[in-house]
């Protein structure tokens, strides 16, 4: 295909706009998919994708159109994940594309992951098609929407495509403003091959299967390549292209969207970001943008069955096969047993993971509190990442402890800007700035500590709001705090799964909660259970779970009062006893208790 009659283009959106709908209209109009093989949300191919509504796999397709204006165009839409989790993962494909279909619901506007994708765009200096989706429902406001989009992007109001991906109204404008306005590839033909991975997925027969674009040169096959990141060479054992199922061809060209069989066994070792190039004639300088993928949320993952281990590493070794960024390895606890210590992208990643290791490797899991990874500076000048609440350094070698911090944008109705600022600054959250972006919609943005953010905020935000607050996040850097580490003991015994890093200005507040918490839901043994939360060997709240009572004098009908005496005394000595070596179950619902404290 002639690279001036090539387009390149994604579709973002906010979560529930219609993007993957109208992807599904896109291949219906241009006739890549039969009627027959039509279905709704083609290229979510994940049951959790159709059931959340949201894209968590990215997915690419080549659709051959001819225009109005009687040629013929290859139109290769790259398919973005739908969540603020994986925004590194949106920014590569969209590095991958030359234009970008903005999709703003008519019923809702335009909402913070609007945004937050729309600015990403523009970074990569993206030609931007606006379409106002869903004109058909009862509560659409096309109009409206479109100047409240003339105001963010300085679009004319006229110029915003009115559609319903439901109904197929507006497709063919979609797509013949898709050949009008995204400008064709720029990549030289005759230069070395650079070709940039903006996704990829295991294959058992062809191993590592990277999703590619075509930047500078022609790949072709039996050519010997190379990762640049890593400087690892493999011979492909199959180039292609998605239409949309896998369909190979001899050769990819400048500019072109496909896919390379790499025979790799580990995802990891052809990362989204990474640059393909020739291993006989290798580019000078990979291309921009690419970095290691680094997990922000971390929790342990526990088998309830400990004879279930070793399938639970077995589980978590396929799935890591098809998801790069997720990461593990392995963790014992004094009250769980044996788990893996698991790293994700962020709390709905980490939800995705848990949901698919039940329901595809049929196992009961249970999962400790997310935990974010925070910095220790020890008195040596030595810097520690601590991404698990037990293993902070005592505080006597501790010399400061930094926490991530990010940046947050809600956007609103301005009835609710009371409540929304009153649930940050709770959470010590620090005001920025505040507009409108419509006549009645606000945009709010923060700073807050991310441990903060992670329990139970994102509920609590549609909660105050009636469900109409959208939040985006991005991570801002580290900051030190007067942090401390709050140790749950049960029984007198310190349950390392149950730890907390907390500001210390909150630590008596969420300590004194969580023992109350735990007090309700650690059931009642033959003996007293002490639960206590401490910093360091300062206990600064205690409940005790009363011991269950057994009437020892029932059958006792008469004799001497030093008989009753007798049988009272061995019963206490028994108890003390126990007390020693009895051994108390903690049940999923005490960690649960951990992100339960913010609803008090």
């Amino acid at each position: 295909m002639d690279q001036n009659h090539i387009r390149n283009f994604s579709i973002i959106a906010h979560i529930d706009h219609g993007k993957s709908t109208l992807a599904d209209r896109l291949l219906e109009h241009t006739g890549t998919i039969s009627p027959r093989e039509m279905a709704d949300q083609v290229l979510d191919q994940m049951d959790l994708e159709r059931e959340r509504g949201v894209t968590i796999k990215a997915s690419a397709v080549r659709m051959l159109y001819r225009a109005d204006d009687g040629q013929e165009y290859e139109l290769n839409l790259i398919d973005t994940p739908g969540h603020v989790d994986f925004t590194y993962e949106v920014s590569r494909a969209l590095a991958a594309c030359e234009g970008a279909v903005l999709v703003v619901d008519a019923s809702q506007g335009v909402e913070a992951q609007t945004l937050a994708n729309l600015y990403l765009a523009l970074d990569h200096d993206l030609a931007i098609i606006a379409v106002a989706n869903k004109i058909d429902m009862e509560r659409a406001r096309p109009d409206e929407i479109a100047h409240e989009m003339e105001d963010l992007l300085g679009i004319p109001a006229e110029e915003v495509l009115q559609a319903s991906a439901r109904e197929g109204i507006g497709t063919k404008a979609i797509v013949e403003a898709i050949v009008r306005s995204v400008p064709p590839p720029k990549g030289q033909p005759g230069a070395p091959l650079r070709a940039l991975i903006f996704d990829s997925h295991y294959d058992p027969y062809k191993g590592v299967v990277a999703y590619i674009r075509i930047v500078d040169g022609t790949l072709s096959h039996g050519e010997r390549l190379k990762l640049m990141a890593n400087d690892k060479t493999f011979e492909p054992l199959e180039i292609g292209v998605f239409t949309p199922g896998m369909t190979p061809v001899a050769e990819l060209a400048t500019g072109e969207v496909g896919y390379v069989a790499t025979g790799l066994k580990n995802v990891r070792d052809c990362s989204v970001g990474d640059t393909v190039t020739s291993a006989r004639e290798s580019a000078r300088e990979a291309l921009p943008g690419y970095r290691p993928i680094k997990p922000m949320v971390f929790a342990g993952l526990y088998p309830v069955d400990a004879e279930d281990y070793h399938l639970l590493k077995d589980a978590l070794d396929k799935l890591h096969l098809n998801d790069g960024s997720l990461t593990y390895g392995p963790e014992d606890s004094q009250a769980l047993g044996f788990g893996f210590r698991c790293g994700f992208l962020g709390l709905f990643h980490m939800e995705i993971v848990q949901e698919r290791l039940e329901r595809e490797y049929d196992l009961n899991l249970l999962t400790t509190a997310p935990s974010v990874e925070y910095h220790a500076l020890n008195q040596d000048g030595e810097l520690i990442e601590v991404d698990r609440p037990a293993d902070l350094p005592p505080p006597t070698v501790v010399e400061a402890i930094e926490e991530p911090w990010v940046k947050i944008s809600v956007i609103s109705p301005d009835d609710y800007i009371g409540p929304i600022m009153d649930l940050v600054t709770s959470r010590r959250g620090e005001y920025e700035s505040m507009e409108y972006v419509g006549p009645q919609r606000v945009l709010l943005t923060y700073q807050m500590p991310l441990g903060e953010m992670i329990v139970e905020f994102y509920d609590q935000l549609k909660s105050r709001t009636r469900g109409y607050a959208s939040l985006d996040y991005s991570l801002s850097g580290y900051r030190t705090g007067d942090l401390v580490k709050l140790d749950i003991l049960v029984n007198q015994q310190p349950v390392d799964a149950l730890s907390l890093i907390v500001h210390r200005d909150q630590a008596y507040a969420k300590g004194s909660a969580l023992v109350k918490k735990l007090k309700e839901v650690i059931p009642r043994q033959l003996f007293a259970v002490p639960i206590q939360s401490a910093i360091g060997s300062h206990v600064i709240a205690r409940e005790t779970v009363k011991a269950l009572r057994k009437n020892v004098l029932s059958k006792c009908y008469g004799g001497d009062v030093t008989r009753k005496r007798k049988l009272l005394e061995r019963q206490k000595e028994g108890k003390r006893r126990m007390k020693k070596i009895g051994q108390v179950n903690i049940p999923q619902e005490a960690f649960m208790a951990i992100l339960n404290l913010s609803q008090d």
